[in-house]
């Protein structure tokens, strides 16, 4: 298999700033300005760690700051996309492996789950949705900001399945 070849970096002044992001068929993700291909990046999660989802770094192959995107949700939906399912496969991410309980209230949902990190019970907003993800599996964030994946639905059991029927296609 030959290495992958590496495009010189751009330095954004703004991550936001016309800055995409997509998979490529060589499996990497690659930081894209203007239609101007930038190069592969891999993804780094900055701190505070009570806000996970936000200020997400992105690296080239020597390690140097390409990108600090602020804000995910400011990227454009199939960049965002990308972004979630890079940070997903860099292990950012606590993979459920059980659904016991999913609660609505007013204006919250509340999930007990299992994770392979051990139980935890989180809240999302009722109109936050899990996210199916291009490469399959869902997606879900927390109002903390934390990400949950399911990567196989289909694998679950039963009441698990059950019980995110609802909310997935």
């Amino acid at each position: 298999m030959k290495p992958p070849v590496y495009a010189p970096c751009v330095e954004y002044e703004s991550a936001q700033e016309s800055l995409g992001l997509e998979h490529r068929i060589d499996g990497q993700l690659w930081a894209v300005k203007g239609g101007f291909e930038a190069c592969a990046v891999s993804v780094r999660r900055c701190f505070p760690w009570s806000e996970p989802a936000r200020f997400v770094s992105l690296r080239d192959r020597d390690e140097e700051e390409v990108a600090l995107i602020r804000e995910p949700e400011s990227l454009d939906d199939a960049s965002r996309e990308a972004l979630e399912q890079a940070l997903v496969e860099a292990g950012f991410v606590l993979r459920v492996v059980k659904v016991n309980e999913v609660e609505e209230e007013i204006e919250i949902r509340t999930w007990k789950v299992e994770t392979a990190q051990g139980p935890r019970t989180f809240q999302t907003r009722l109109d936050d949705w899990p996210r199916d993800l291009p490469a399959g599996g869902l997606l879900i964030r927390d109002v903390a900001g934390d990400l949950y994946h399911i990567a196989d639905r289909e694998g679950l059991d039963e009441k698990s399945r059950k019980l995110l029927w609802a909310f997935a296609d």
